[in-house]
């Protein structure tokens, strides 16, 4: 039988310890639902994992730099790269504002930006932090347009009126605002216009608009004439009415099932609730269907690693040099690191996580998580107690029973059953 606190611990953070848990469950459902998505307070776990203050970066300023000179920026990059990889793993981790934390990852995944080809650490750690700041989604969308990191990443820089350039625009409407099928080609080229003049700036870490490279003309886009720019093309996608169902849909699908779609009723409500994802959250979160959905989701690596390390005691940045970098390598062996999605539509969701390859991977990842838990005497019952667990299948069971013997054996087996890896 399904525990709705636990369900709701999972899905909304990156999982729950046993402690946390314990208290949920006295709290009641409501009460905890509201802790989650309006906590009070200062996030006291995160304020041991303040966001990097970044130096300028290396090639701000620099016309033409030597190739010794270059060497040198492009080490500094990766170290910061690096940098603010940990933190951010290690923040996740610590956070007492899980929900907040785990939103934070939603965006990430939905407005997918890669340090890949970005490169500048600066830069996406502008775009992290409009991630965290920006009240609903009208505010992110009103900053996203512009932001230096995705105006680079997706080739925006180049977008002049004597050489459009629609990548932006395209995925303006396709993945992050209206979803496919709400728009034309020909809507593409003329929003493409519309973003035509915007530039990143190392040196100012923002973006800076061009007139001279602006098209200034009127464009028609979605059956509506005007001189569009940037500003006045997002508030156009904002009004439409696809736009806070796609949003609606996409937390239905990672939060919720990514298998079923979305009940009618309650994307009806959750439209209502909409720009504030919070608020479209509890109406999902509080909706008879998004408990039903128990058993749906696969957890991604790092919801699956974060989760782990959290019921195990474990925190990313206490640990030695040599074995975080090896975990944050088994991480990227997944295929899931933060900063780094593999195209713009993000990471993958379901089973797609669940191969053969993916699999042999986690058990070493889990494997090295077992090496480094505190643990002393360990049982098939405690175990399901220590990560959460409502309890396990008669099969599961059967094979943690086998390694009863072996606490670390018994805790990396845990880790990577099909109780675990799926909520």
């Amino acid at each position: 039988m399904t525990d709705p606190v636990a369900l709701l611990l999972r899905r909304a953070g990156f999982g729950p310890t046993a402690t946390e848990l314990a208290a949920a469950r006295r709290a009641g459902y409501a009460a905890t639902l509201s802790a989650l998505l309006a906590p009070v307070g200062p996030d006291v776990g995160a304020t041991s994992a303040p966001l990097p203050d970044l130096p300028l970066d290396p090639y701000a300023g620099q016309r033409d730099p030597t190739p010794e000179q270059k060497i040198a920026f492009e080490r500094r990059r990766e170290k910061e790269t690096d940098e603010i990889t940990r933190w951010w793993v290690d923040r996740m981790t610590v956070a007492s504002h899980q929900a907040v934390e785990k939103l934070v990852f939603f965006w990430h995944g939905h407005w997918a930006t890669s340090i890949k080809k970005v490169r500048s650490p600066q830069l996406m750690m502008v775009q992290h932090r409009t991630f965290r700041e920006a009240p609903d989604f009208a505010a992110l969308a009103r900053r996203m347009v512009i932001d230096p990191a995705l105006v680079l990443y997706l080739d925006g820089h180049r977008n002049t009126a004597q050489a459009p350039n629609e990548n932006l625009a395209r995925e303006l409407f396709e993945l992050f605002v209206l979803g496919i099928g709400q728009y034309t080609e020909q809507d593409v080229k003329e929003a493409g216009r519309a973003l035509t003049g915007w530039r990143y700036s190392l040196a100012e870490e923002r973006s800076i608009f061009d007139p001279s490279a602006h098209d200034s003309g009127r464009k028609t886009i979605l059956g509506t004439t005007r001189y569009f720019d940037a500003s006045s093309l997002i508030e156009l996608l904002l009004q439409q009415e696809a736009c806070p169902r796609f949003i609606a849909t996409r937390l239905w699908f990672r939060y919720a099932s990514s298998t079923r779609p979305i009940p009618k009723a309650l994307l009806a409500k959750m439209v209502e609730a909409f720009p504030v994802p919070t608020a479209m959250l509890r109406v999902m979160f509080e909706d008879d269907a998004f408990l039903a959905t128990d058993g749906e989701l696969v957890k991604q690596p790092i919801e699956w690693f974060v989760g782990a390390m959290r019921q195990l005691g474990l925190r990313p940045a206490t640990l030695p040099d040599d074995t975080r970098s090896e975990l944050l390598k088994i991480l990227e062996d997944l295929g899931q690191l933060p900063f780094a999605p593999p195209n713009v539509g993000g990471w993958r969701a379901g089973t797609s996580w669940l191969t053969s390859a993916a699999a042999q991977t986690r058990l070493r990842l889990a494997g090295k998580l077992a090496e480094r838990a505190v643990i002393d005497r360990l049982t098939p019952e405690s175990l399901a107690y220590l990560l959460c667990l409502d309890g396990w299948s008669n099969r599961t069971y059967a094979v943690l029973r086998d390694a009863s013997a072996d606490p670390r054996r018994l805790l990396t087996l845990g880790l990577v059953s099909p109780e675990y890896l799926v909520t």
